[in-house]
């Protein structure tokens, strides 16, 4: 059973290492929560170690600035793992051929694009039509605000055609500010829908559990998975994940599933229960928000 909390500080003590999702739990696509601020800060400060472990199609350089710009200071993390990352790599790698049809922002994801220097013989990509591809790089829709079914012309086409689509991020939606957006998540599940092959890499895929590993590594930090801590407000990615790699997890009830849980500062006991009983989830623990 799902135990509330009122304070990441009432099991701290427990974990030397959290996961920590971004969107919905330390800032809201606009600014930085000061509260999940200030708690990462303390438990930095009493040893912990904090992983941010993101579905961004960015790189993780790119996130870093992107939450500085929002709020979120240098020491309230130790290291990114990112979606992005872990997806471009495969993408280095061809696993979506060579000429591939891109499907963004342009401007907020040309990153991805940029060549992984730890890559031995990474393939050259080519960014193309449509018809002249070999697959897609989604990393989020052309329009977020528009339904995904959108696609639905070109995404068969594509399936015929054989095409795979690799997914650099796979949450269906996040709430920037107050309004709810598409990411890259539903356009992979509408192509697998339609019979397509939709590769993902962030979570809960265990790609990006990989790169979260070997960022603890490269801090020198070995970490048995009774020892970390998940923490995120995405039942299907964020809990999901946890319970795949087996490790605990604090479900932030304050963002995607809000209304449900009837959260205003803390979820409510029956509604809780009902969602994670609806949703086939388990968390170890829930709050409100992280404080």
């Amino acid at each position: 059973m799902t135990r509330i909390i009122s304070a990441l500080s009432e099991i701290a003590n427990q974990y030397d290492a959290l996961y920590v999702d971004l969107w919905g739990c330390l800032h809201n696509g606009i600014e930085a929560f000061p509260d999940a601020v200030a708690a990462l800060q303390a438990y930095r400060r009493n040893g912990g170690t904090v992983v941010l472990v993101t579905n961004s199609p960015r790189p993780r350089n790119s996130v870093a600035a992107q939450i500085k710009g929002f709020g979120v200071p240098e020491d309230a993390y130790d290291a990114i793992a990112t979606s992005g990352d872990s997806a471009r790599a495969a993408m280095y790698q061809g696993a979506v051929g060579q000429k591939v049809w891109f499907m963004g922002e342009w401007e907020r994801d040309a990153d991805f694009f940029h060549p992984l220097k730890i890559q031995d013989n990474p393939v050259e990509i080519e960014r193309v039509e449509l018809k002249d591809a070999e697959g897609i790089v989604c990393c989020g829709p052309f329009d977020p605000l528009a339904d995904p079914a959108v696609n639905r012309a070109d995404f068969l086409w594509a399936k015929n055609e054989g095409m795979k689509l690799l997914c650099a991020n796979p949450d269906i939606v996040v709430d920037r500010g107050e309004e709810r957006q598409w990411c890259a998540g539903a356009l992979a599940r509408l192509y697998a829908e339609m019979g397509g092959e939709s590769l993902y890499f962030g979570k809960p895929h265990p790609p990006i559990y990989d790169l979260a590993r070997r960022r603890l590594a490269a801090l020198e930090r070995d970490v048995p998975a009774d020892r970390i801590l998940a923490i995120g407000d995405g039942a299907h990615t964020d809990i999901d994940g946890a319970m795949g790699e087996n490790i605990d997890s604090l479900f932030i009830t304050g963002g995607l599933a809000a209304a449900e849980t009837k959260t205003a500062d803390q979820p409510d006991p029956d509604a809780l229960s009902e969602y994670v009983a609806k949703e086939n989830v388990a968390p170890t623990y829930a709050i409100g928000f992280l404080r």
